[in-house]
């Protein structure tokens, strides 16, 4: 498609939804006809019904928010990331049903992927969430599910004052929910496909003079839905709680989690269409293993499973006899908001983070032995981080001012190692602490400082109908690399990322009492992280002095409409995203060799998203979500020679979403049916390699018995994820992406899990 037909599309999408526009202004003044009802009876519908808020009144940005009460309605242990997926501008992506296989799970906002997006839970730093435990931990590492409070959404721009240095795209803030003013215990278990068993328990002490708190416990073990391996996570959340006075309250917030996952086969176009969707990692068969190490090595030929693959495919790489990620985690957070008189309120907050990881990949290209040919590789992690924020907020004269900052200390380890094998195992355990080390491929430490400061002022004029807010913040990150073992494929030094004033504006107008309008303008940069230190040692220190820091201009406007029988929300966008850094490596994943580092110049992202909720009855709630994004590359790129990249859609980013959510909850009973319309996704930088569109539907029924004996809220329900058991790909770019891939061979995707159910008995007492 040219870029003029792409223009012609967006501006046909928004003319078709401007016209719509007094449509639901004419019906967001006309109520549900028993909703007044409803309130006044005092029953629970409205509560699940109000869980997911596409307006956001008063925001000078794009923001969207869901509760706890919808989060409850996937199945227990869904990851609060995938609940974001029915939200316009959200493509969320993972391999397993609740989206906590952290291998596969990817989340992007309007052309931006999750290495430039900002994650905080309560306002402490998650970093990118990503596999590679560099800066922070996945959010299901960070909180048990059923204690997520509520998560907000800021596609664009998140707060000015969100502790991230690589929120370029736009911020997710989770918050944990607080303990119950009651005493009580809560409790739940699930059954289901793949032999998946999961409890939690929660035990609250209620509300003692203002002094609360909770502790939290959850085990889950589940069989992978294809091929061998049984994988388990433990986790403890204790939160504590003191309030008092007008407003003051001091938190304590704890999480250990320990989790292993046996891995899922990454697959390509090629070897998907050759071996199946159910191709995956060859364990326990020790021997097809062995066999494909010797056929490497010019030792007999390849196992007869691997003959429908084209001659010229890597068959080495197809798969390996086993891969495997441990994590263990702890998380400290102590925080307080303090009353300081004259509408003044003083919030600090500090943390504590440790973890301690292992990627494991079972590689035919390094022998243990003369008769044993494969050996484990593991790329071990440990991560060392505390930090604090803090942020004053005061009024003078009408001028709502909120002054802060955030320090942070992180202590990275990287290692690739590798283990002596001497025969087949099938168990899952960390190779650094029990297995016998006899080569070292490198070993990198990192130590990174964050410092971010921010002020910003919030007027409220013509009645408060009018808020204009603006301010600025400075972010300044500096990474330093060192080595304990010689290496080529790693640099060492130092580099530093450090701002100009970075500038946000918005202004938000009531039209009135149901109508606003808003505009906003951003600019935000992203630390480097280890990116730079990927390449070799000359790379590095050829373009440390002029290598600029990823940077995004973000323009908003939009239209909300809000009532007690729709709420609906347009957005349109626009952002500039200057010196983008792609990383490109000459090997397989599996392998360690220095990667290529390019700046590929300009991307240019401009799309729209449109939201309608509308509640025809108290019970009865249907969201509809739709998403239309541009991005593409702005200019070609040398690595040698010209790449022409140029006019390109950047990898991995639907153009097209479409997202619908019906949920009907009366007398006790509850239903939801979700489904969801991903495009095309390309896969290669010139566009010659992409994945197909898919629609995909999951299913959620139970009902709440009450009160019953010494038990309140029984309940029973179920969950059927994938119900029309579609078969199609999700993670797009797990071992990253490649500049052309004609005949889809680069293994980079993850095979959607198929249908399954899930049954779960849950109450309080």
């Amino acid at each position: 498609m040219t870029p003029t037909s792409r223009s012609l599309r967006l501006h046909a999408l928004v003319l078709a939804v401007a016209s719509a526009l007094p449509a639901f202004a004419a019906l967001a003044e006309t109520a549900p006809a028993d909703a007044d009802a409803t309130a006044a009876g005092g029953s629970s519908d409205a509560t699940m019904l109000d869980a997911i808020t596409v307006v956001s009144t008063g925001t000078t940005r794009q923001v969207q928010r869901i509760t706890r009460e919808d989060i409850g309605i996937a199945a227990p242990g869904t990851s609060a990331l995938k609940v974001l997926d029915k939200l316009p501008g959200v493509q969320f992506q993972s391999a397993d049903a609740w989206g906590s296989y952290e291998w596969s799970t990817s989340i992007s906002l309007h052309g931006f992927d999750q290495s430039r997006l900002g994650f905080t839970l309560d306002g402490v730093p998650l970093g990118t969430m990503n596999y590679g435990v560099s800066d922070g931990l996945q959010v299901t590492r960070a909180i048990i599910s059923e204690n997520v409070g509520s998560v907000e959404l800021s596609q664009g721009a998140g707060a000015l004052g969100t502790a991230s240095s690589s929120n370029l795209g736009g911020a997710v803030r989770y918050y944990s929910d607080d303990p119950d003013a009651t005493p009580g215990i809560r409790f739940s278990q699930t059954f289901g496909s793949d032999s998946t068993r999961r409890t939690y328990l929660r035990g609250d002490i209620g509300d003692i003079n203002g002094f609360s708190m909770y502790t939290s416990l959850v085990h889950g073990e589940v069989d992978k839905w294809k091929g061998y391996g049984n994988n388990e996570y433990n986790q403890a959340n204790v939160k504590a709680l003191y309030q008092w006075g007008d407003g003051n309250r001091v938190s304590l917030f704890l999480d250990s989690s320990k989790r292993k996952e046996y891995d899922i086969m990454d697959l390509s176009l090629t070897s998907q269409k050759a071996l199946g969707w159910n191709w995956d990692y060859l364990m326990p068969d020790w021997n097809s293993a062995v066999q494909i190490a010797n056929a490497l090595n010019g030792n007999g030929s390849y196992p007869a499973s691997l003959n429908a693959l084209p001659a010229d495919y890597g068959k080495a790489d197809a798969t390996y006899y086993s891969g495997a990620g441990l994590r263990d985690d702890n998380l400290a957070a102590l925080s307080g908001a303090f009353n300081l008189g004259g509408n003044a309120t003083l919030n600090l907050a500090g943390y504590y983070h440790d973890n301690n990881g292992e990627g494991q990949w079972t590689t035919p290209y390094l022998a243990s032995s003369a008769t044993v040919p494969l050996s484990m590789r593991t790329t071990d992690y440990r991560l060392n981080r505390h930090g604090v924020t803090a942020s004053l907020n005061f009024t003078v004269a009408g001028n709502e001012i909120e002054i802060g900052g955030w320090y942070q200390n992180a202590k990275t380890v990287q290692e690739r190692n590798y283990f002596l094998l001497d025969g087949p195992f099938t168990d899952l355990f960390y190779f650094n602490k029990a297995g016998t080390r006899f080569a070292r491929g490198f070993s990198q430490h990192y130590e990174t400082d964050t410092r971010m400061f921010y002020a910003q002022d919030t007027l409220r004029l013509l009645d408060d109908r009018l808020t204009v807010n603006f301010g600025a913040k400075k972010l300044q990150v500096d990474t330093t690399s060192q080595s304990l073992v010689p290496t080529t494929s790693y640099a060492v030094g130092e580099i530093k990322a450090d701002s100009d004033l970075l500038p946000q504006v918005g202004v938000n107008y009531k039209l009135d009492e149901h109508q606003e309008i808003y505009a906003s303008y951003n600019k935000n940069m992203a630390g480097f992280g280890f990116t730079p230190f990927q390449e070799s040692q000359a790379a590095f220190d050829a373009i440390k002095s002029s290598l600029e820091p990823e940077t995004a201009q973000t323009y908003e406007l939009g239209y909300r409409v809000r009532g007690d029988a729709i709420e609906a929300s347009l957005a349109l966008y626009h952002t500039t995203f200057n010196d983008r850094l792609l990383v490109t490596s000459p090997c397989t994943a599996i392998q360690t060799c220095a990667a290529t580092l390019n700046n590929v110049g300009s991307v240019r992202s401009q799309g729209a998203d449109l939201a309608v909720m509308w509640r025809p009855i108290a019970q009865l709630r249907w969201l509809n979500s739709l998403s239309y994004d541009d991005s593409t590359y702005q200019d070609d790129y040398l690595s040698g020679g010209v790449v022409a990249t140029s006019g390109k859609r950047v990898v991995g980013i639907p153009e097209w979403m479409f997202s619908s959510s019906l949920a009907y909850e009366n007398a006790g009973w509850h239903a939801a049916l979700d489904g969801k319309y991903t495009g095309r996704r390309y896969i290669s930088y010139l566009n010659d390699s992409s994945v197909p569109s898919y629609w995909r539907f999951d299913l959620s029924a139970g009902y709440d018995f009450g009160e019953v004996g010494m038990f309140q809220n029984l309940g029973l329900s179920a969950n059927v994820t994938n119900l029309f058991d579609k078969r199609y790909f999700a993670t797009v770019g797990t071992n990253g992406y490649v500049v052309s891939d004609p005949n889809g061979y680069n293994q980079t995707l993850m095979a959607g899990a198929p249908r399954q159910f899930f049954v779960t008995f849950s109450g309080k007492f």
